[in-house]
């Protein structure tokens, strides 16, 4: 981190972040609001704590459920009830759902962000996973879909929870893929629910994972195999971890009619064992005497073995299914009918809850479509709806950091208009724009992280044809014969479930088509850049001897280097049925390929490829060969009417200004308050150190009670110094260069620059300059760009920037203006230097400056900092190259375990050390006789021993060895740098000349960020 070491331009400063708020409120999908990093909660192991605002309790509950509503099972949950909350005034309830193979604890961190906003909040873990009991039903209505209406039951019990009538809690429904379908259904089948977020979910589960896109059903649907077998092994593993098993806890056969379980305050039985008397064994496996649980369940159910061997915890009917998939690659009668169930395609027309539909466009098990057809039947009825595509998915994760962001506004917003309304059915209309969508455009090189912009539909949501008329691409190229290989292998590759966000998003920019399976046309390159919203058409004609045939359409983004990318990863199977030999007398199909949003370059080609296989489907296992084309050479693109988010701002311009004019008013009194602390710093001035660049006298940090990252540190940098700052990793080095530049105080003891006192904002800092822990840039900007907008933050005249002396230093040539995100690590170490120079300070701190530069780079830096000394500036500079600061420097100071061990001129410190490089057949033997000499420190070096001889002559040295048994064939004098380094950092502090040990502890390095006495690790250095 380069800090800034001049005075902000406070004016300046207000008005950017002002104007910064303003634009945000205007480009977000929503108002603008709390920032994207909220509060965490660290008690959320704890039932019924008192440490937080929000009170959370662990139970497990039986429920009953099943075709009759008679069948227990034991769920194990957890509540969230903000401390807001009481009887008195009474909150809105969210249910908060987790994803296929995860547990309560998966949304551990939402619940607590919607707890901290108010809602009361109830999670729990899915039938079939983690301590529940059950097996998976896939979100069947008599199963997991009957086990969240007996926990609305439960909400509405609640005091705390408010309700709209008696058993009718006002409740909202937030999940994400399994969790999200599970929104649906819930609102289908349960008028209480007043307000769902479904996000990354399906519409019809038979339709996702037997895709066919010539508009076949499921039963013509070739099966997704990849993604079938992944979400099937999460069945298999404990709380989604692959491969380790969980115990199969079965459903519960207790036939206990109590009904479902009621309030209580002293305990509820877990899974571990029954109901105590003053505690329950809870799901967390510790004997809760005396911490409350709000539920208790009602029966004492066992767990019951699962006969199906092979099926872990899914239900014999669903495991099944998936066999019989996995061996025929189709889906027959009775998948379909088991999948029909588990789709909320059938409920949508029930459904009134207001839904706010998420759904991602880096996603290849859900695509776009099947939020489309949420989005249409939920529309139907009159429903209020809106619709927002982030650049997130299965494959991808959350998305941009701006996606995350809005998608958690957005829910917020949703959930606070429709829940906290005197009447849901008065809210009024929606609280966002119908439509919202997001197109990537480009990837961190450093994080690896995606780049989003933020898009507003300006009226209705235009789905996936458009709103605008399609642009049609004449493509060049002509039919083909292409083989489909025995048993799909090898196959051509577009996607690999649970491959992550980075690495899948580096798979769609690689053609991965195998020879001679696959076709492909071209168009021409493109004069412009063309945007595609939604999904693209194209028409196929196939021929085959065999009469059917497996195909996969897919298109690519080609750039001028030939390299290609796939958008969204997306794939088009289809399946085709009596197909004539010739292609001739073939008759065309059209095919609707998965929505995308996309934006080909100028100069970039679109290309379109037909293959025979895909590694992520289950084609035909015979081989066969194909004659395959398109119709009419062409691809339609459909197109999406659009604004930048930050054009237009809705109903919200008014909200996010006032929020502006407030940080505004913030900022200021906090530059003021900031400017009165810093005159009451800036009044002493030590008079005997105000010539003297750095003196640092004292100076400790301590960590919790006994834990030091320094101790008694003092050194003084004078004028015309180059100072080396030395140690080992854990040494300190960095904690202290923190200190010297102001990022954080010491626990004890002063420094001075110039004879000021240094603390964060001390107007001295604008004599130094700064690069601790490695320079950060804008990588859209270039390097004079970047250089010139940091040197404006400070305020100062750009004529006392010295920019042509600086980047002179910097050594960087043309390349200062390029992009910063076209930088290697070295150029951008260099531009580092460069910004810590701006302006020529009296002090230079540098940390680790040599980092990323190769030889003649550290060659030239080293002349540089000498230069730079000997026009009376000073050079504070830590390095691991002991060589190079051996050469460069003029003093060295030696940090070890938080210590000073040495500092002063290094002739000096060099030219005291008497010390031999001893080559020795039996090194542990070696130490163990010399320990009983007079000598100083011992340590391994490159097989021998380096031996500091204080005074013991050689030939003693060696005698002792010999007559020890341990043969000597070297005994060289060393007096480098390096040498007498590693014999400081031999010794323990207390080893060290007028080291005082610490009484109270009783041990001189308990108390250094080290591994302690109590086994934990001090902070980081």
């Amino acid at each position: 981190m380069v800090a800034p070491r001049r005075r902000i331009h406070i004016p300046a400063l207000v008005i950017v972040i002002s104007t910064a708020v303003a634009g945000l409120g205007l480009s977000l999908f929503l108002p603008a609001g709390d920032s994207p990093t909220s509060t965490r909660f660290s008690n959320t192991a704890v039932s019924n704590t008192a440490v937080s605002k929000t009170v959370i309790t662990n139970a497990v509950v039986t429920v009953l459920s099943g075709p009759r509503r008679d069948r227990p099972v034991r769920l194990d949950t957890r509540l969230y009830v903000p401390r807001a909350a009481s009887p008195d005034d009474p909150a809105p309830a969210i249910l908060l759902a987790h994803g296929l193979g995860g547990t309560k604890t998966s949304v551990e961190d939402q619940a607590l962000d919607l707890a901290d906003e108010g809602y009361v909040v109830l999670t729990w873990t899915a039938r079939g996973f983690g301590r529940s009991g059950g097996h998976i039903h896939l979100n069947s209505p008599d199963h997991e879909v009957a086990d969240a209406r007996a926990l609305l039951d439960l909400l509405a019990e609640r005091p705390e929870v408010r309700r709209d009538s008696p058993g009718d809690p006002r409740v909202g429904v937030v999940g994400s893929s399994y969790g999200g379908a599970l929104a649906l259904l819930l609102a289908g089948h349960d008028q209480r629910v007043d307000a769902i977020v479904p996000q990354s979910t399906w519409n019809d589960l038979g339709r996702s994972l037997f895709p066919e896109s010539t508009g076949k059903g499921p039963e013509a649907g070739v099966f997704k195999r990849a993604w079938a077998g992944w979400l099937y092994a999460s069945g298999l593993g404990d709380r989604g971890s692959l491969p380790q098993l969980a115990p199969d806890l079965g459903e519960d056969q207790s036939t206990d009619s109590g009904g479902l379980a009621s309030t209580m305050p002293n305990g509820a039985s877990g899974p571990n064992g029954p109901q105590g008397a003053d505690g329950a064994n809870g799901p967390d496996g510790a004997n809760g005497a005396g911490a409350s649980r709000v539920f208790r369940t009602t029966g004492g159910a066992t767990p019951a073995a699962d006969g199906s061997a092979g099926c872990g915890r899914f239900a014999p009917t669903v495991c099944r299914m998936y066999q019989r998939a996995a061996l025929t690659g189709r889906a027959d009668p009775a998948t379909v009918r088991l999948l029909d169930r588990s789709s909320p395609a059938g409920v949508l027309d029930r459904i009134t809850a207001p839904t706010l539909l998420v759904q991602g466009t880096q996603d290849t098990l859900f695509p776009l479509a099947e939020a489309d057809a949420n989005l249409a039947g939920i529309r139907a009825n009159g429903t209020p709806i809106c619709a927002m595509w982030y650049s997130g998915g299965h494959d991808a994760g959350a998305g941009s950091d701006v996606d995350r962001w809005r998608v958690r506004m957005a829910t917020l917003v949703w959930l606070d208009h429709y829940l906290g309304a005197a009447d849901q059915h008065d809210a009024g209309p929606p609280p966002v724009r119908p439509f919202a969508f997001t197109r990537i455009t480009g990837v961190d090189d450093e994080s690896g992280s995606v780049r989003a912009l933020g898009l507003l539909a300006p009226s209705a949501y235009p789905g996936l044809d458009g709103d605008l008329p399609a642009r049609e691409v004449r493509l060049g190229g002509g039919p083909g014969q292409i083989s489909n290989p025995p048993a799909g292998t090898p196959a051509a590759m577009s996607s690999v479930p649970g491959l992550g966000a980075v690495a899948g998003r580096l798979l769609t920019r690689v053609t991965l088509d195998v020879p001679g399976q696959a076709v492909s046309y071209d168009s021409g390159p493109l004069s412009g850049p063309v945007d595609v919203t939604g999904s693209p058409t194209v028409r196929v004609r196939a021929a085959s001897r065999s009469g059917d045939a497996v195909l996969f359409v897919k298109v690519y983004d080609v750039a001028p280097n030939g390299l290609t990318e796939l958008p969204g990863g997306a794939v088009a199977p289809i399946r085709l049925h009596n197909l004539p030999a010739s292609l001739d007398q073939a008759q065309p199909v059209d095919v609707t390929l998965p929505g995308v949003v996309h934006r080909f370059q100028p100069g970039h080609r679109i290309r379109v490829t037909v293959a025979t296989s895909d590694q992520a489907y289950a084609g035909p296992a015979e081989p066969r060969t194909y004659v395959v084309g398109l119709a009419g050479n062409s691809i339609r693109l459909p197109q999406v009417r659009a604004t930048t988010s930050g054009m237009t701002a809705g109903p919200w311009l008014d909200a996010a200004m006032a929020l502006a004019a407030a940080l505004a008013v913030t900022a200021a009194a906090l530059w003021l308050l900031a400017r009165r602390r810093t005159r009451r710093r800036d009044r002493g001035v030590d008079s005997v150190h105000a010539e003297t660049p750095l003196v640092v006298r004292g100076v400790s940090k301590r960590y919790g009670h006994d834990r030091y990252a320094l101790r008694d540190v003092d050194f003084t940098v004078g004028r015309g110094e180059v100072v080396g700052l030395l140690g080992p990793n854990g040494a300190g080095k960095t904690t202290c260069l923190r200190i010297l530049a102001g990022l954080i105080r010491p626990s004890a003891g002063r420094v001075l620059v110039f004879g000021r006192d240094v603390v964060p904002g001390a107007s001295v800092l604008s004599r130094t300059g700064l690069l601790v822990e490695g320079p950060g840039f804008l990588p859209h900007l270039s390097g004079r760009a970047n250089l010139e907008l940091f040197w404006d933050a400070t305020g100062l005249p750009r004529e006392q920037a010295k920019f042509d002396d600086v980047l002179e230093i910097a050594g960087l040539g043309a390349a200062v203006d390029r992009k910063v995100r076209e930088y290697s690590h070295g150029m951008k170490q260099r531009l580092g230097i460069a910004q810590a120079m701006l302006g020529m300070p009296d002090l230079l701190i540098l940390d680790e400056p040599t980092d990323g530069l190769d030889p003649p780079q550290i060659a030239a830096l080293r002349r540089v900092l000498q230069a730079y000394a000997e026009g009376g500036r000073s050079v504070l500079v830590s390095s691991h190259l002991l060589a190079e600061v051996e050469q460069t420097c003029t003093h060295v100071v030696v940090l070890h375990l938080g210590h000073l061990q040495a500092a002063g001129p290094v002739a000096d410190i060099v030219g005291g050390a008497a010390s031999v490089v001893v080559d020795v057949t039996d090194v542990s033997r070696a130490e163990t006789l010399l320990a009983g000499l007079e000598v100083g420190a011992v340590a391994r070096h490159n097989g021998g021993l380096v031996v500091d001889l204080d005074g013991v002559p050689r030939t003693r040295l060696v005698r002792t060895l010999v007559t020890g048994g341990v043969d000597v064939s070297r005994v060289a004098p060393r007096g480098g740098l390096e040498d007498v380094f590693l014999g400081l950092v031999a010794q323990r502090p207390e080893q060290r000349a007028g080291h005082v040990p610490d009484e109270e502890s009783g041990d001189q390095s308990a108390g250094v960020a080290t591994r302690g006495r109590d086994g934990t690790s001090g902070p980081p250095c």
